[in-house]
């Protein structure tokens, strides 16, 4: 699986860059050539390669981040991480809920693959849901909300698709890492996937087991009126178009993000 932006990055601003793997975003808080960088979430599986040379064109060789920060650890967004951490010695962050499933604890629930939706929904039972472990090398973020080597970043608990993702916030331009939350393009599609079309849609309908705290996440990050999303599948997205899509997802999610039927769709105690 593949996207026609993948193995391409786009500078969003000065200091925040984002490359697409794939199908799925890993993002990049620093200025260039900084000795102090932060990188957000690590891939799909084997991505590490990948990863480390972004690194030396943006941040120079032998660079290595501060830390890693995850927005969750569903296998496309962890992929590269053992093999990182392996060679840079770095910590790396989570939501405490999240632990678990990066310290050997506990599986992920298996993709629903019932619900309704295009090819990547079907193929879903593909995707791993295994557990890894990363030992002492995994923490939790700070209860105080602050993201470590960030001042001016904010992690929110915005669970649903897991139990511990989060989403990272920088109120002074609006800048929003959304992760799997608010994504911007229909990933159970294949077809959308692979030419990206843009839109706001919830989270991938394969691995979301909470729609209701789904739901009050997008009410949360709809709230902030972030002036630009940067998500963990899709292109950038800002303006008028991040605007009213967010608005009509928070209006309409159980329209246009729930699934018809799955073994985790329950619509009676929506609301």
């Amino acid at each position: 699986m593949t996207s026609i932006t993948s193995g391409g990055g786009i500078q969003v601003k000065e200091d925040v860059y984002y490359y697409t793997d794939q199908i799925v975003n890993i993002g990049f808080i620093g200025h260039p050539n900084s000795d102090t960088w932060v990188l957000v979430d690590a891939g799909l599986p084997n991505a590490a390669p990948e990863i480390k040379s972004v690194v030396v064109d943006r941040f120079g060789r032998n660079s290595k981040p501060a830390a890693i920060i995850l927005t969750h650890a569903h296998f496309d967004h962890v992929g590269g991480l053992y093999d990182l951490i392996q060679e840079w010695d770095v910590p790396v962050y989570a939501h405490e809920l999240e632990l678990p499933y990066l310290q050997g604890e506990k599986d992920y629930p298996k993709p629903d693959t019932n619900v309704e939706g295009g090819m990547l929904a079907k193929m879903s039972f593909l995707y791993p849901n295994e557990a890894i472990d990363l030992g002492a090398s995994v923490q939790p973020l700070p209860t105080d909300q602050q993201v470590p080597f960030l001042d001016d970043w904010k992690w929110i608990h915005t669970p649903g698709h897991s139990p511990g993702h989060v989403s990272f916030y920088r109120e002074s331009d609006g800048l929003l890492f959304s992760g799997d939350a608010v994504i911007t393009v229909r990933q159970d599609s294949l077809h959308k996937v692979l030419l990206q079309q843009a839109e706001v849609n919830g989270p991938p309908r394969y691995f979301t087991t909470d729609w209701q705290a789904a739901w009050d996440s997008v009410r949360k990050l709809a709230e902030l009126k972030p002036e630009t999303i940067i998500s963990g599948h899709g292109s950038a997205m800002n303006g008028e178009k991040l605007s009213k899509g967010l608005e009509r997802l928070v209006n309409d999610f159980e329209k246009l993000a729930v699934p018809k039927h799955g073994k985790y769709v329950n619509k009676n105690n929506l609301h």
